[in-house]
């Protein structure tokens, strides 16, 4: 039996995966097995199944799940409309696409994670070192480009700490506040001295929520700022959240308690990540048709896998395009000729790889 990606893509699309994936897998697993392929499904939800033995191994890996609300399949040939489109269903075809067409001189494994858009639990879950791969092909859309490199994601709330008083009479009371000048200003300049990325250039520090005091006529205990932080190697979450925490303290008032705490997660921050232009899977991608070699603009499991093994991100479809945003989006769609060429290049590097 053959499979035209196209024909799968236009049934997962009809299938809704925003709030619950196990119709979607199903349909994954359902396919696999026509095709002679008995998948697995392990507890953290993912979908595993290779083909092959020994070495080299690489790994084909996207996502199932997609965003709030379910937008409804449109197609006319050419476009694929519909939520889950491009992100990452489109990928997700062109991969299994290539994981069917392909014969490994080694192992080929595709493994497809059920919550990429919430907290990556299936990830996380997933026993890098047991796959001992040669490297991880992640499906996201990228319009044909091969990203060997994204910043990372990290949150937490900075929180300031004072004493109450009376308004009338400020200082005998701490303001937290108005220590929030102070934290802004570190905020601002605590990437002054940061190393621009070859690749991913400078990490950004935002602050997005701020909150604070209780009455109009007190000077307030408390506040509490938020920051998104994009980082760039090698810096991790852990150096992150104490360099930031440090900075602020130099320039708070002693008598404000200073703490900066990351926002709880049930499974690892996606931290960035980077592989070399000229490693095998770069070019084999490169010499089989995909287009530039340039960072991706999103966090992604990708993340994970590159702590493992050279990794790279994939596949047909646009975050944006020239009028607005795609994925996550209304309008999200994906170009039919892409997934099929996205397809073909998997599996000519593969065939390079393997």
């Amino acid at each position: 039996m053959s499979f035209d990606p196209i024909d799968f893509l236009e049934r997962a699309v009809q299938v809704p995966s925003h709030e619950n994936v196990a119709e979607m897998r199903a349909l994954l697993v359902d396919t696999l097995a026509d095709h002679g392929h008995d998948a697995t499904v392990d507890d953290a939800g993912n979908t595993h199944v290779s083909k092959g033995s020994g070495s080299p191994h690489y790994v084909l890996n996207t996502h199932i799940d997609t965003v709030t609300p379910h937008v409804p399949f449109e197609g006319d040939g050419d476009v694929i409309r519909g939520r889950g489109s491009c992100d990452a269903k489109g990928p997700l075809a062109a991969l299994l696409a290539a994981f069917l067409s392909t014969t490994p001189d080694g192992t080929l494994s595709l493994v497809v994670t059920p919550d990429e858009e919430t907290h990556s639990l299936g990830a996380a879950a997933l026993d890098l070192e047991g796959f001992n791969a040669d490297g991880y092909v992640v499906g996201e859309p990228t319009s044909l480009d091969v990203c060997h490199a994204a910043k990372g994601r990290f949150q937490g709330t900075l929180t300031l700490s004072g004493t109450n008083a009376h308004a009338a009479e400020p200082d005998t009371g701490a303001n937290a506040v108005a220590a929030l000048e102070g934290a802004l200003a570190a905020v601002r300049t605590f990437d002054d001295d940061a190393d621009t990325h070859e690749s991913l250039g400078d990490p950004t520090l935002v602050p997005t929520v701020v909150s604070g005091g209780n009455a109009t006529n007190q000077v307030p205990a408390e506040a509490a700022l938020v920051l998104d932080r994009r980082s760039v190697p090698p810096e991790t979450a852990a150096e992150f959240r104490a360099a930031l925490e440090a900075a602020v303290r130099e320039r708070t008032p002693d008598k404000i308690g200073v703490e900066f705490a990351l926002t709880d997660r049930e499974s690892p921050f996606l931290a960035a990540f980077h592989t070399p232009s000229d490693d095998s899977l770069v070019t084999a991608l490169t010499d089989a048709g995909a287009g530039d070699v340039r960072p991706f603009d999103a966090a992604t499991e990708a993340s994970y896998f590159a702590a493992d093994a050279p990794t790279v991100v994939f596949g047909p479809g646009a975050l944006a395009d020239d009028e607005g945003a795609v994925a996550h989006a209304e309008r999200e769609y994906v170009r039919t000729e892409e997934v099929r060429a996205a397809a073909d290049v998997l599996t000519d590097a593969l065939a390079r790889l393997l």
